[in-house]
């Protein structure tokens, strides 16, 4: 073998130990990629542990309300009420709907709850019946 062929080969096996520059960019667009898409679940899982939160607060508002009506042992009247609730440090706002049914002897019941600026969170219905 000749020095040139030599000198080419080693230059060659060289040039294959190295990144180009290409390479290191292309690889730099793929970790950017994967690690937008990562933050951008985290973010997502983080609201919706905020939102479950404000639901299940809600939730347990509208059943206080509910259990205090059958707690008072009267046959409720029809017509819409506001009440107001803390619950985990949050206030929410809310509206007992009574209706009437078909029977008589029972009201549809249904407790409303939202935030404070309006945004309905979650509606709980009941029957309640005459005692």
């Amino acid at each position: 073998m000749s020095a040139l062929a030599r000198r080419r080969a080693a230059a060659s096996r060289h040039l294959a130990q190295e990144f180009t520059l290409v390479e290191v960019l292309v690889a730099l667009a793929v970790v950017a990629v994967a690690l937008s898409a990562g933050l951008r679940a985290a973010g997502s899982v983080t609201d919706n542990a905020a939102r479950l939160a404000d639901v299940s607060a809600a939730q347990w508002c509208a059943d206080n309300q509910i259990g205090e009506l059958r707690l008072g042992k009267r046959f409720p009247g029809t017509g819409d009420s506001e009440f107001g609730c803390e619950q985990m440090g949050r206030r929410y706002r809310g509206e007992l709907r009574v209706r009437p049914t078909p029977n008589p002897n029972f009201r549809r019941v249904d407790a409303v709850v939202s935030h404070e600026d309006g945004r309905p969170l979650i509606t709980v219905s009941t029957i309640v019946g005459r005692n």
